[in-house]
């Protein structure tokens, strides 16, 4: 399967690059169009004073029709497109699965333990070794 990549950083939702060892990983989620006019592609609301996107918005608009559907409904409408490199079978592969984060446990080298983290998981094509994208942890 051929995966298709984005043109810009526009088309996508999310977009990250990791490389953790030997397992190399990019992942993006393209915008949906909307529901209702089937014509603008959903995104966050523009701030009014400088005309760029809020960060922190709760909700995606349509740019064309001003529909409003919340964060967390429409994400979870989406698709992830990932590809990557596994590090303990090094099998280059290429999927695509719901754009739906779950609590994982992962070991924080900082902190020295366990903590929990939203991430995106699935299994090597190969191997069958879980792999998780994880949001960026502070």
């Amino acid at each position: 399967m051929a995966l298709k990549y984005p043109d810009s950083m526009d088309d996508c939702a999310y977009f990250t690059r990791r490389l953790v060892g030997d397992q190399k990983i990019v992942t993006w989620v393209f915008k949906e169009t909307c529901p209702q006019c089937k014509k603008g592609t959903m995104g966050k609301p523009k701030d009014p004073k400088t005309g760029k996107p809020k960060i922190r918005a709760n909700e995606y608009t349509c740019p064309e029709c001003g529909h409003t559907v919340e964060k967390e409904a429409y994400e979870d409408t989406l698709t992830a497109n990932i590809q990557y490199t596994c590090g303990k079978c090094k099998n280059e592969g290429e999927t695509q699965i719901p754009f739906a984060r779950k609590k994982v446990k992962i070991f924080d080298e900082a902190k020295q333990k366990d903590v929990t983290a939203d991430a995106v998981v699935f299994n090597c094509s190969k191997c069958k070794e879980r792999i998780a994208v994880t949001k960026k942890m502070k």
